[in-house]
């Protein structure tokens, strides 16, 4: 799917980008698309986010909102929001994941710095976003028995598994005020390394769905990223990092830690489900082993307890992922 959307020229015209050349780039499991535009040795990012589908107003917001506190999201050159088009600074090639395919010993170096990111994130209030309550943390949990349960033919205790989470996630949220911003979706391909090293500073993409959460979700979404491994010592090392640089020490950060780690894999096993079932994207089942596997670490924190019951009675050994071959 390499043809150029409808409307293109007339924006980058718009935007004073007429005469660059155009190079489509990867997508992601989203309705966007992302070209680079490249005119006498400079480039620049765009963006297609059309609607319905997608709505690039809100990664305006968050864009904007970030580089107002210091952060490094892109700079916005132009957009039309109501076609669906934003152009933005170019932050080159660098994703961390890329990176660390290249250059592994530079791994601790590179998310040490992510994690300094967060700090540095959480530092500052809150953003105007809306909050990551428990409405929102169900709806994304009941995406497993919504998508994977039905596609492993399964019938299973919905409205037990509701209950499991309400009791779960409860004393969390009562922690999680006021919060801080949730990116969401932070972790080695949506970070960007600027300076051409591990320990650049991070370039941000891909928050439009940023949230007012608990400080450990994107800490999670870092450290047991569904699409690289990272090893359970680096995840070890790395909480210990953001704990003593943004001063948490206690047993209750690291089991809401396991709390948001169970919620956000059970979602991931849901959504990745969904990309294939219903979007015909099947690579995404190839990576639900590794989301099941940290899955299963965290149904072990005895905070847990009413989850990991649920589980063990509603999916069978066969089908734990880190147990068993998943039936797509």
């Amino acid at each position: 799917m390499n043809h150029l959307p409808e409307g293109l020229a007339e924006f980058t015209a718009s935007a004073g980008w007429a005469d660059a050349a155009v190079e489509p780039l990867p997508g992601d499991a989203s309705f966007r698309r992302y070209f680079r535009l490249v005119r006498d040795g400079t480039s620049a990012m765009l963006m297609h986010a059309p609607p319905p589908h997608e709505d690039p107003a809100p990664f305006l917001s968050v864009a904007r909102w970030l580089t107002d506190n210091g952060l490094r999201a892109p700079a916005i050159l132009a957009e039309e929001a109501a076609q669906g088009w934003v152009l933005t600074e170019d932050f080159g090639n660098d994703r961390m994941r890329d990176w660390l395919d290249e250059n592994p010993a530079d791994e601790r170096a590179a998310y040490e710095a992510a994690v300094e990111a967060l700090v540095a994130l959480h530092r500052v209030a809150p953003g105007p976003f809306a909050p990551y309550d428990m409405a929102v943390y169900q709806r994304e949990a009941a995406l497993l028995t919504e998508w994977y349960c039905p596609a492993q033919g399964l019938e299973v205790d919905v409205a037990g598994y509701a209950a499991a989470w309400e009791e779960v996630l409860s004393p969390m949220l009562a922690r999680q005020s006021p919060g801080v911003t949730v990116l969401r979706d932070y972790h080695a391909e949506n970070i960007m390394l600027l300076g051409g090293k591990a320990d650049a500073p991070q370039g941000l993409i891909d928050f439009q769905d940023a949230l007012v959460g608990h400080p450990a979700y994107d800490l999670v979404s870092l450290l047991q990223d569904a699409r690289r491994d990272v090893s359970v010592d680096l995840e070890t090392a790395m909480l210990l990092h953001y704990a003593h640089h943004a001063g948490v020490a206690d047993e209750e950060f690291l089991a809401d830690y396991a709390r948001l780690g169970a919620q956000r894999n059970a979602k991931i096993v849901g959504i990745f489900t969904r990309l294939n079932a219903r979007d015909g994207k099947p690579r995404y089942l190839s990576m639900i082993p590794r989301v099941w596997d940290a899955l299963e670490r965290d149904l072990a924190h005895p905070a847990l307890a009413p989850v990991a019951a649920w589980f063990d009675a509603n999916i069978p050994d066969t089908l734990r992922f880190a147990r068993g071959a998943f039936a797509a």
